[in-house]
């Protein structure tokens, strides 16, 4: 099949580049403006009971809880000087009259509200609600708010925060990085492509490939968010990714071309023969990176769904890319291809390589080296035991920003979280006036539990058990024709374990009727629950689906299972380095972040998912060429060291230059960006030095026949169904290559 596809691209080039550059520019045209389209929420269970705590206040009584804070500071005096007063009164009623704003309410409006006021005295809170989630039109009404508000206005400064400030700072954070990214890899990449090449006009396919996948994956993700969710935050690995893969598959693609060429074929025939080898083994390499990452679509949330839409995406677009495009250049190209050549690398001869020796050397003390290296390994793992989950707040933006800012003085300077606060529902309970009593019983008891600061209703206010402020103006929004709801303000902070653990107490205080609670520890409860249900799920798909993808190729039973047990032992140390950096802070001051003591609850699953892809990745192209010296010469040693020696300086050059794009990700100001770029990097290099020199000879010389080995009832499957190939004669143009088996 992939035979036919080559002789057809050859034949056809100029009409296949002609199509490439139409599409490339219907791409661009239509996914040049995506991040426009794109949300900066996303990671909330939409189904999970603080998701539909939320809806149920938006339906039931037409608002939400307060998304934005104004700070407001006095610039001399107190928040209680009578001109004070009166400005930040006027405040809270023009940001009430302002488009698109639901509910303003401020230490001032809602009778002196101690909580709402700073301990020094000289800062007060002005809660503003913004109706719907944070997509186009509310980003727009926040970003007014923040343009108009923030500054000098008389006797009072007001700066603007809260959670919704807080996501839209990090949209725009985030286009800036990715700006700034690309700027640092693609020139970094040229010149590293040009050292692994030795010439400028090979040097430049890969990155002309890896464009064609950015750019089709930023067209695809802008369908997909017409009709779901897709989270901003999915851009910046699309830019790795489509990069990191491009250049994967291209290495792979080009040298083989060049290494047919150098055997004597014509470029016609080296396209053929070169699609039919090493083609094959990139459109499986990218069906298994597709298969890691679609894993993630059973999880719920939209931020990890979006990973799944732009990583399957991309993977595939990288392989025709490279299947399709990049051959129809090369047959244009012909020895072309080595035009503008710096210098040249004079090949060893068969059996001298350096990975050559390295092979040889672990297979002769297999037993030893991978002892070593699993407790090494192992080792590196350690700190992901004591892991701590939490979301995403303030704190993974830059210290610069002004909502950053914000947030750090309300964290500082009051005693109660407002923007946290939990939001506690009741519907359907009859008419709500009349259980007013009740209402009130249970706001006592829930003001006094440990961790809460304030509870404020229809009924007034409570601290400590006790009413301390009467029903206010703005008592009104709390109650609906059957349906009452509380806000509970903590006095933790809401993304924490003692955040977890007050949702709990709520839930399992007495209640006079059923009620949901919502809230950003709410979110952060649910969601852990949500995530780790489904993770078994999960990785049972990824093995599965990988194992059987494996067979199909390789015909082996041993193999696939010895790939997904070394590809997990090479993920320990980037989860290890999770912790161990960025939950525990070391390094912190190197790389300019600010360390909280928790890890995005998300952030394990996603790294997982897209590493334990990139590795299979780099499995496949070693195993498919030992494969292929194996069925030519049916010595287990030899065609474990000659593959090692034919794909090892490809494979760590594509790690050296993946990760260089996934290190220039890690520039971003956004943490756990900072984060993705730099445990990525880290598992692409540690499976490319680590795992494929040591653990995959050492463990393939330990089998040594049985590797190929499988039931006569799984060789008759593999036969009929298998995608692997015999191994081509010289093919022209005219002449058919090898058949493959199974297909008929």
């Amino acid at each position: 099949m992939l035979g036919r596809l080559a002789r057809f691209t050859v034949r056809r080039r100029k009409a296949i580049l002609v199509a490439t550059g139409v599409v490339f520019v219907i791409a661009a045209a239509g996914g040049g403006a995506v991040a426009e389209h794109l949300t900066t929420s996303g990671f909330n269970d939409p189904h999970a009971e603080a998701s539909r705590a939320i809806a149920a206040v938006e339906h039931a009584f037409k608002t939400r809880p307060p998304s934005i804070v104004l700070l407001v500071s006095a610039r001399h005096g107190t928040v209680d000087d009578p001109e004070v007063v009166a400005a930040g009164t006027a405040l809270t009623r023009r940001v009430a009259a302002e488009r698109g704003v639901e509910q303003a309410a401020s230490y001032w409006t809602l009778g002196s509200v101690p909580p709402l006021r700073g301990h020094d005295g000289k800062q007060a809170m002005v809660l503003v609600s913004v109706g719907g989630e944070l997509d186009d039109s509310a980003k727009k009404v926040v970003g007014h708010l923040s343009a108009r508000y923030t500054g000098v206005d008389g006797p009072i400064v007001v700066g603007v925060g809260g959670q919704s400030e807080v996501f839209r700072q990090a949209g725009i954070q985030i286009r800036e990085d990715l700006a700034t990214a690309e700027l640092i890899a693609v020139p970094i990449t040229l010149v590293l492509l040009v050292l692994v090449f030795g010439s400028v006009v090979a040097a430049g396919l890969p990155l002309a490939v890896g464009g064609f996948a950015v750019i089709g994956t930023f067209l695809a993700l802008r369908v997909i968010a017409s009709f779901t969710s897709v989270s901003i935050f999915a851009l910046n690995m699309t830019t790795a990714m489509g990069l990191g893969l491009a250049i994967d598959y291209s290495l792979f693609i080009v040298s083989r071309y060049r290494e047919e060429m150098a055997r004597g074929l014509e470029p016609h025939d080296a396209v053929v023969r070169t699609v039919e080898t090493a083609g094959k083994t990139v459109t499986f390499s990218a069906l298994t990176v597709a298969v890691s990452l679609a894993a993630l679509l059973v999880f719920p949330l939209a931020f990890l769904r979006s990973f799944a839409y732009a990583g399957i995406a991309v993977a595939l677009i990288a392989a025709v890319g490279a299947v399709v495009t990049l051959p129809a250049i090369l047959a244009g190209l012909g020895r072309n291809v080595d035009r503008w050549v710096l210098w040249r690398r004079k090949p060893k001869p068969v059996g001298e390589g350096v990975w050559h020796r390295v092979a040889t050397t672990v297979m002769r003390h297999p037993i030893p080296v991978a002892t070593s290296v699993i407790l090494f390994l192992l080792f590196l793992g350690l700190p992901f035991l004591r892991i701590t989950f939490g979301l995403p707040d303030d704190r993974v933006l830059p210290a610069g920003l002004s909502s950053r800012a914000v947030a750090g003085q309300l964290r500082h300077n009051f005693s109660s979280s407002e923007s946290g606060a939990l939001s506690v529902v009741a519907t359907g309970i009859g008419d709500a006036g009349g259980r007013q009593a009740e209402v009130e019983a249970y706001a006592t008891r829930l003001s006094g539990l440990r961790g809460v600061a304030r509870v404020d209703g229809r009924v007034g206010s409570y601290v400590r058990g006790a009413r301390v402020q009467p029903p206010g103006p703005g008592a009104a929004r709390f109650v609906a024709r059957d349906a009452t709801w509380l806000s509970v303000v903590p006095s933790v902070e809401p993304i924490s374990p003692a955040g977890e653990d007050l949702v709990k107490r709520i839930r399992h205080e007495p209640a006079p009727f059923k009620v949901l609670v919502g809230g950003s520890s709410a979110e952060l409860l649910d969601g852990k629950a949500s995530l780790f249900g489904r993770m078994p799920l999960a990785l049972m798909l990824i093995g599965a689906a990988t194992f059987v993808l494996l067979f199909l190729m390789f015909g082996s039973l041993l193999v696939p299972a010895k790939a997904l047990v070394i590809n997990l032992l090479s993920l320990t140390a980037t989860f290890g380095a999770m912790v161990w950096i960025f939950q525990d802070g070391h390094l912190s001051g190197v790389l300019d972040f600010t360390p909280t003591g928790l890890l995005d609850t998300t952030t394990p699953i996603l790294m997982f998912c897209i590493a334990f892809g990139l590795s299979m990745d780099y499995e496949v192209f070693l195993l498919s060429r030992i494969k292929e010296e194996y069925d030519r010469t049916r010595d287990n040693t030899a065609s474990v060291a000659m593959g090692l020696e034919r794909t090892g300086r490809i494979v760590t050059a594509a790690a050296v230059l993946i990760s260089v794009v996934m290190l220039a990700t890690a520039t971003s100001g956004v943490t756990f960006i900072k984060l993705f770029g730099i445990g990525l990097a880290l598992a692409v290099l540690m499976d490319a030095f680590v795992i494929r020199g040591t653990l995959v000879p050492a463990f393939m010389r330990l089998a040594g026949r049985a590797n190929w080995w499988a039931p006569a009832s799984l060789r008759g499957l593999h036969e009929r169904f298998g995608i692997g190939e015999v191994v081509p004669s010289a093919a022209g143009l005219d002449e058919p290559a090898g058949e493959a088996v199974g297909v008929r």
